[in-house]
C-alpha cells in the first residue's frame, strides 16, 4: 500500500539533502512541490513512502536516482530573449571589444531547455559581421539531464517564437512539416556554437579549460541562501578573464553577500582588469 502522504520528518530529510546536494533552500511552503513531482516517480518505482524512497537515493546502489530526484525538483522556466538588456550590453558592450581577437567564450551556467545559450548564439551571429572568421564558443549546463536532452535537440513548439522578430526567427530557425508542423527547429549553425553538459553549480570545480569572457548566472541564486550565493560568485570569479562579465536575473542583487565583482549596472557585473 502506498502513502502519498509527506510527513515533517520527511520533508526536513529532502529539504536537507537538496541543499547538501545542489544549494537549493526550500521553504516549508514548498512540501506540495515536492510531492506533486516525487509521487509520480515514487509510484513508478513501485515504493510505499516518501520516506522509502529518501533511503533509495541516499543508500541506494543506483546513484542516478540522486540526478531522477534533483531533475524533478529543479525549477526550469526559461524564454529566449529573456531579459533582454543582457543580449543588448553583449551586443553593443562586449563584442565590439573582442573584435581583434575574434574569439569568446561564454558560460550559460543554468541552460534549462536551450533557450537562454540559443539566445546567445544568435546574438553573436548577429553582432559579428563575418561570424565564420571567429572563433565562437558556448559552454551550456544544467543540474537537469531532462532538459539538457530537450535543449541539445533545438526542438520548440510554434509559440516560443511568437514574441521574437519574423526576420529573426526566419534567419536562426527552421519551420516543421508534415509532422513536425507547429514545431521549429534551431538552425545547425546555431546549435554548432554551443556545447552542453551537466554541471552542478556546488562542485568545488568544474570542467572548464579556459578562463570565460561572460558568465550567464540569471535566476538561479534566488534558490540559495546567501553563504551558498557568496560561494558560487567566488567560484565565478576565478573562472572570468580579467575584465570578463557576470550577469544575474533581474530578480536577484549581490548587494546583500560578500562578492569581488565591480558594479556595472543593475545585474551586470564585471572582473576588474
Amino acid at each position: 500500500m502506498m502513502d502519498m502522504t509527506l510527513t515533517t520528518n520527511e520533508f526536513q530529510q529532502i529539504q536537507s539533502l537538496l541543499y547538501q546536494k545542489a544549494g537549493i533552500t526550500l521553504t516549508e511552503q514548498k512540501q506540495t512541490l515536492i510531492v506533486s513531482r516525487l509521487s509520480k516517480r515514487i509510484r513508478h518505482l513501485g515504493l510505499p513512502s516518501f520516506q522509502a524512497y529518501y533511503d533509495l537515493v541516499v543508500n541506494g546502489v543506483d546513484s542516478g536516482e540522486l540526478t531522477q530526484m534533483l531533475d524533478l525538483l529543479s525549477t526550469n522556466k526559461t524564454d529566449f530573449f529573456r531579459e533582454p538588456v543582457h543580449f543588448e550590453f553583449l551586443k553593443a558592450q562586449i563584442i565590439p571589444t573582442l573584435s581583434p581577437s575574434k574569439h569568446i567564450r561564454i558560460w550559460s551556467s543554468a541552460s534549462s531547455s536551450g533557450e537562454e545559450p540559443y539566445s546567445i548564439a544568435m546574438t553573436l551571429l548577429d553582432a559579428v559581421p563575418d561570424p565564420s572568421q571567429w572563433n565562437c564558443k558556448i559552454l551550456a549546463s544544467d543540474l537537469s539531464t531532462r532538459v539538457l536532452a530537450k535543449a541539445a535537440r533545438g526542438v520548440y513548439e510554434d509559440e516560443r517564437v511568437l514574441n521574437l522578430p519574423p526576420e529573426m526567427v526566419k534567419r536562426h530557425f527552421l519551420r516543421g512539416n508534415g509532422g513536425q508542423r507547429g514545431y521549429v527547429k534551431v538552425k545547425p549553425k546555431v546549435r554548432q556554437m554551443v556545447i552542453y553538459r551537466r554541471i552542478n553549480l556546488m562542485d568545488e570545480s568544474f570542467p572548464i579549460q579556459s578562463l570565460l569572457d561572460v558568465i550567464f548566472c540569471r535566476n538561479v541564486m534566488i534558490y540559495f541562501d546567501r553563504p551558498t550565493q557568496a560561494k558560487l560568485m567566488a567560484k565565478f570569479f576565478r573562472y572570468l578573464k580579467p575584465g570578463g562579465y557576470l550577469f544575474i536575473g533581474h530578480s536577484e542583487s549581490l548587494q546583500w553577500i560578500d562578492h569581488p565583482f565591480t558594479y556595472v549596472a543593475p545585474t551586470i557585473y564585471r572582473k576588474s582588469v
